[in-house]
């Protein structure tokens, strides 16, 4: 099952979804690999997921979170997991580039891969894929937009 609700943010609307295991996406209106709605999907505004996750990210929009503790249950195969993991531990107000990611993620030399992987990130945000540049430490790439990526990095800094 799966259970959503929406979130008015200071970059636009954000679409949230959760299993009964955690929140599974965070997508900006319009982004790329938006998800559609299922007819099964029910919106539930106090499911607990998704009531944690409103009151993490206007903290976060308001300068007050730095880190986020929302459970998590994003889809994903085994390699893009281990992407999504690294991207996570990189801090707030810090960068890593798709090399280091692809590296520290195991799979030196495969930073086109990892960015692959961290283009299909479900979690934006959350799992703060707008910390990640390119090797010349260019914005390169966000589904939300590079206007949105940018004004995330200003947010952070």
């Amino acid at each position: 099952m799966r259970y959503y609700d929406t979130f008015k943010s200071p970059q636009g609307e954000i679409l949230l979804v959760a299993t009964e295991g955690g929140l599974a996406g965070l997508y900006f209106k319009g982004q790329k690999y938006f998800p559609k709605k299922d007819k099964a999907w029910q919106r539930t505004p106090n499911h607990a997921p998704l009531r944690q996750a409103k009151r993490e990210l206007a903290q976060y929009f308001a300068g007050r979170r730095k880190r986020f503790e929302v459970a998590l249950d994003p889809d994903g195969t085994p390699f893009q997991h281990s992407v999504w993991k690294q991207i996570s531990k990189v801090a707030y107000g810090k960068s890593a580039t798709y090399g280091e990611l692809a590296r520290r993620a195991g799979h030196a030399g495969s930073a086109r891969a990892a960015g692959g992987a961290t283009g299909r990130n479900p979690l934006s945000i959350i799992v703060p894929c707008h910390r990640i540049m390119g090797a010349d430490g260019s914005l390169t790439g966000y589904a939300g937009g590079l206007a949105r990526k940018r004004a995330l990095l200003e947010l952070e800094s």
